[in-house]
């Protein structure tokens, strides 16, 4: 059942206070070829690089942002590292969800405190363009959230990082910022990493999704969404449920060798420009029944977007309290069925879809059985 907590923010001080999404790293076997793919087919522009050529030996990372989504790809020049092993183990894959902060020496200090498993102590970087400081804990399976504090820089990126010499000229689709991250985790595990992120983070839990609201003929999750005290911050966390057969979350654990980063949603202000455009340079998207809107908006209520170009783009649409949202999902951006993005666009809705979980389920089931895991 859907529960909503109508205060996520509280009465209490904030002692892990972000200031959004700093930026997210992806382990990839390529990074050159993925930067590539980024830059054409989704329109971000590459800002920074590091590798060999910067002195960097032991990996290459191209630095890509588009309004305010900073992502890393990075990948290994040696085989005996521990980026190769991840890439061995998981594919290509979020390692760190990284968070704005002014204090990185405090939000390591509150949140090992209060039981989370050191990655990195606070380390200051520096070069000609300022200081940033970092430092870093581990959360479900091998993802790690950083803490960046970089009031002091003014650099490209990080230090260590130059500016291109290669960026293409690119034509962004319209993303803003990172709406949410959702993690997948093992069966019997989202309780724990939900209680994780509210003892050790300071997260409120904001909606719980149990099987009667995610399900469908077949299989179904359970789903908490936890979120920092300024809503900057929200993570979903997934867990599989009892189901004829195998569950998408059954399936990421399984490519993906345990708990991860299983998409990334991202937000626009146009969304049938945004999906026109990604759709155009061929980023694929899950299918959507054509009778899903002979009745949707009886169920939504009046819309500003034209029905027709949301049902030509695929495009969902969900209504609650505050507002409606429109969203759709691509397929997995690889070729393990593991990550995959979200588009989505807020028209005051802050929930996430719930009245489209039934025919998302439906396409993804659709696309696990043609790949022979359903």
């Amino acid at each position: 059942m859907q529960r909503e907590v109508l205060d996520p923010a509280g009465t209490e001080v904030d002692f892990l206070p972000l200031l959004g999404t700093d930026h997210i790293e992806f382990y990839v076997g390529n990074a050159k070829q993925s930067a590539y793919y980024y830059q054409m087919a989704w329109g971000y522009e590459l800002i920074a690089y590091a590798g060999p050529e910067t002195g960097v030996r032991d990996r290459a990372s191209y630095v890509l942002k588009q309004g305010k989504i900073t992502l890393i790809l990075t990948t290994a020049i040696k085989p005996d590292s521990e980026i190769a092993e991840h890439v061995k183990a998981h594919g290509d894959g979020v390692k760190f969800l990284s968070l704005w902060v002014d204090d990185a020496r405090s939000a390591f200090e509150e949140t090992t405190k209060r039981g989370a498993k050191p990655y990195m102590e606070p380390t200051v970087f520096q070069d000609e363009n300022g200081e940033v400081v970092v430092s870093a804990i581990h959360t479900y399976g091998e993802t790690i959230h950083k803490f960046v504090e970089r009031k002091n820089y003014s650099g490209p990126f990080l230090p260590g990082y130059v500016k291109p010499w290669n960026a293409l000229e690119v034509t962004p689709v319209g993303l803003k910022h990172v709406d949410h991250c959702v993690g997948n985790v093992e069966l019997g595990m989202m309780n724990e990493w939900v209680k994780f992120y509210e003892e050790v983070m300071g997260f409120q839990l904001l909606l719980t999704f149990d099987d009667k609201d995610i399900s469908t003929e077949y299989s179904a999750l359970m789903s908490k969404v936890v979120s920092n005290g300024n809503g900057y911050v929200k993570f979903p966390i997934n867990e599989p449920a009892d189901g004829r057969k195998k569950s998408q979350i059954e399936e990421y654990i399984e490519f993906y060798r345990g708990a991860g980063v299983q998409h990334i949603a991202v937000a626009t202000d146009d969304i049938l420009h945004t999906v026109a455009e990604l759709r155009k340079r061929g980023v694929e998207f899950l299918y959507v029944p054509d009778n899903y809107y002979e009745d949707v908006l009886d169920r939504v209520g009046d819309i500003h977007e034209d029905l027709q170009e949301l049902k030509k783009l695929n495009i969902l649409i969900d209504r609650d309290d505050e507002g409606y949202l429109l969203q759709l999902f691509t397929k997995p951006v690889e070729d393990r069925p593991t990550v995959f993005y979200e588009i989505i666009q807020r028209c005051g809705a802050k929930s996430f879809g719930k009245g489209n979980f039934k025919a998302l389920f439906e396409s993804i089931e659709r696309e696990q059985e043609r790949r022979g895991n359903l």
